[in-house]
């Protein structure tokens, strides 16, 4: 029996469904997509604030500049998976695995 004030409550999933319509439609597949990029950009951010780095440092770590690990962790920008991969193995020290989900 679900409680009376929680009857109008939906799930994340409901929500998005409810926004941005089913997975598959492309104004969810924009989302989804906008979402992992910003997802991207802050587990890089993470990663080097825990390392006590500067967007700078990493930056020269990598070979890239501060201007564009900026635009990655701010979500402005799209990365190629050859500077991706720099950035976590050369800048970050760390090993970049692929997921690919249907």
């Amino acid at each position: 029996m679900k409680n009376e004030k929680n009857k109008h409550l939906t799930s994340f999933n409901g929500h998005l469904d409810e926004k941005y319509g089913k997975r598959g439609t492309e104004k969810r597949e924009a989302y989804e997509q906008g979402f992992e990029a910003f997802k991207l950009g802050v587990l890089i951010q993470e990663m080097r604030e825990k390392q006590n780095l500067t967007q700078e440092q990493l930056a020269l770590k990598c070979g890239t500049t501060k201007s564009y690990i900026s635009r990655i962790e701010n979500n402005a920008s799209d990365i190629r998976l050859s500077t991706l991969m720099r950035i976590v193995k050369d800048g970050l020290g760390g090993h970049l695995e692929l997921n690919v989900t249907y």
